[in-house]
């Protein structure tokens, strides 16, 4: 989740409707990465962390950022009260670095909310971070989505098609889908996600 006070305000909204009826089931986009993470996972762009507090059951030790204080409350909350490996913190991801690296990165629906510069520099960013032999999992919104109203007028960004598998260059794609989805007002959102493994031992 992204960090302009509009949109973090919706987000608290929405993450405190869905905590009220305890709505904690994965997204798709959530679901197709579960299965990859592995050892030390970094959540980027948490959200509500049903994905941070589903690998950390599965015995991942995960960190998990978003600017979110709503979402970040509710997972240090499941954190203590299940005992488990998961650590969050409120961050704004438009500006954070990452410090270390990670043998998991997940970046579920983050990047399109900044615009397009920083969005391929907090991927570069996130790329940079993943350990050899480590799993990315990315979804972004792409061209072709025509519902736009969750956007800041600060900016957004709707990447191309084939952007994610390009940045990848070198990596073993796992999974490369594309899926589109009904949106209010006869609009659309078209989703790219990209799942991948990082050589564990690159050209030098």
């Amino acid at each position: 989740m992204i960090d302009d006070n509009l949109t973090v305000r919706f987000f608290d909204e929405q993450f405190q409707r869905q905590v009220a009826a305890a709505e904690y089931a994965l997204n798709p986009f959530e679901a197709a990465a579960l299965p990859f993470l592995k050892g030390e996972v970094l959540d980027y762009g948490c959200g509500l962390g049903n994905l941070a507090v589903e690998a950390a059951r599965r015995g991942c030790v995960v960190t998990a950022l978003d600017a979110s204080h709503a979402g970040v409350a509710r997972i240090e909350a499941v954190a203590r009260e299940m005992q488990l490996p998961l650590t969050a913190a409120e961050a704004d991801l438009r500006e954070h670095r990452i410090a270390g690296d990670y043998d998991a990165i997940a970046c579920i629906g983050l990047l399109m909310f900044f615009d397009c510069a920083t969005a391929h520099r907090k991927l570069a960013d996130i790329l940079a971070h993943v350990r050899p032999g480590g799993v990315v999992a990315v979804n972004v919104l792409v061209e072709g989505t025509t519902f736009l109203d969750m956007f800041s007028p600060d900016g957004h960004c709707l990447f191309e098609p084939d952007a994610l598998v390009r940045s990848l260059a070198g990596w073993e794609i796992l999974v490369h889908r594309t899926e589109t989805y009904p949106a209010p007002g006869r609009t659309q959102k078209v989703f790219a996600t990209a799942i991948a493994r990082r050589p564990r031992h690159e050209p030098r």
